[in-house]
């Protein structure tokens, strides 16, 4: 009952009743990452520079850094086949993926952080306070 009314009423926690009616309506499924992100293009639509839409529906949280490179890359346009087709080859130097943490709790905060959860460190002998003269 909780994930119903989560559907109806989030748009940030996946997608709404009303927007997975239209994908299943008008879109074409054309693949899912890793992540479990799923992406789509039109069946019928034609943008206003004749291309057919395209777009992603999140697995849970809405966060636009889940998205990776190869299909940010197809959702932009940047190249015709999506990476289901032609997967972007992974170079020795590429990370895997971290999820952008701002804003939550587990957020990193720096040494001094009003946000954080001790103290701000007492000034070391370096600092001079300034006074007018």
């Amino acid at each position: 009952m909780l994930n119903v009314l989560a559907k109806i009423f989030t748009w940030w926690n996946g997608a709404t009743i009303g927007t997975l009616f239209t994908v299943g309506r008008r879109g074409e499924l054309i693949g899912q990452d890793e992540h479990g992100n799923r992406y789509y293009q039109s069946r019928d639509n034609i943008s206003y520079d004749g291309r057919r839409l395209r777009w992603v529906i999140y697995n849970g949280y809405a966060e636009a850094s889940k998205v990776s490179p190869d299909w940010h890359g197809w959702l932009h346009y940047t190249w015709d086949e999506p990476p289901t087709e032609a997967p972007l080859p992974r170079r020795a130097f590429e990370t895997d993926y971290i999820p952008n943490l701002t804003g939550t709790p587990m957020a990193w905060r720096p040494q001094g952080s009003l946000a954080a959860q001790g103290r701000r460190p007492a000034a070391t002998g370096d600092y001079q306070a300034w006074s007018p003269e």
